[in-house]
């Protein structure tokens, strides 16, 4: 199948209204295209690089594979899987995801080594569930302790300071801290391992405690205004799920996060931008904490983003 070009807005559009509509139709249970009860999502793959999606891709696929209850989260392009003697069935629509291109320099003045621009080219790709004469490989399965040995070396790992015993899990700016409850107080998960729930919440008080200014300072207030906060919630959740998604962590919406629901929906509903620019600030945060953590571990767990 082709790829096409498409102009940045559309591209933003399409992909944006995909996951708003996965968001709107889970409302009333406040679960996102990134919740799963009971089974962990896992990070998308290309069949064919085995390398991982990225970004705001993995969100798009992730909502078009629950929508289509794909088992598998082998993806690739038509030619692609022909390159591995398969076939995509007839019939079958493909989903779109966006890469960017590098605009090369046309002798303007604007110096693109400085200031680069990229254009925004669509592709459209397939499940394995969608293609003929293709087995998935075996996926190793790993134990949860095994899960929880690389989750909890990552964490170590970063030297964030981590504070316990508190009744809620939050990030303080102001101490440069995280506050979380005992893993005690996560034995009512619906997980099978309880655990699983803690790391889950830690892992977003840890993207937010990458936005500090000494460290990322991620900062959403002139674009965003008052619900720049909000925003950054946004972002943390996203970085939990991919980071869950990674270590294969059952990621469950939280309770207290029920009021930014439709928060979300409104900047993503005005900004079709928005939920690029999430996703993007999440990647960088699970990069960020992954780079430190592959200067500690080693040798550094398959698992760590």
């Amino acid at each position: 199948m082709a790829s096409e070009v498409l102009s940045k807005f559309s591209v933003y559009d399409a992909i944006t209204a995909k996951i708003v509509r996965a968001m709107a139709e889970n409302n009333g249970r406040f679960e996102m295209p990134w919740h799963r009860g009971g089974t962990p999502l896992s990070v998308p793959v290309n069949a064919v690089s085995q390398e991982p999606y990225r970004g705001v891709n993995i969100l798009a696929l992730w909502a078009e594979a629950a929508a289509k209850e794909y088992g598998t989260p082998l993806w690739a392009s038509y030619k692609q899987w022909q390159s591995l003697g398969a076939q995509v069935k007839h019939g079958e629509r493909g989903t779109m995801i966006v890469f960017y291109r590098r605009v090369e320099p046309n002798g303007g003045e604007l110096d693109l080594e400085l200031f680069p621009r990229y254009l925004a080219r669509a592709y459209w790709i397939f499940n394995a569930a969608q293609v003929e004469n293709f087995t998935p490989p075996d996926r190793p399965e790993r134990t949860p302790v095994e899960i929880d040995d690389d989750v909890e070396a990552f964490v170590r790992a970063t030297e964030a300071r981590i504070s316990h015993g508190l009744p809620h899990a939050c990030y303080r700016h102001d101490f440069d801290l995280i506050e979380m409850p005992q893993t005690t107080w996560f034995m009512g998960s619906s997980t099978r391992n309880p655990t699983q729930g803690y790391y889950a919440v830690l892992l977003h008080e840890l993207t937010h405690w990458t936005g500090a200014k000494h460290r990322l300072d991620r900062d959403f207030g002139q674009r965003f205004g008052d619900q720049a906060y909000a925003f950054e919630e946004l972002v943390a959740e996203l970085g939990a799920a991919f980071m869950c998604a990674a270590f294969s962590i059952t990621n469950e919406p939280r309770p207290d996060h029920a009021k930014y629901v439709a928060s979300w929906l409104k900047v993503l509903n005005n900004d079709s931008r928005a939920i690029f620019t999430a996703a993007s600030r999440a990647q960088e945060a699970i990069q960020y904490l992954g780079e430190l953590a592959a200067a500690k571990l080693d040798p550094r767990p398959a698992a760590v983003p």
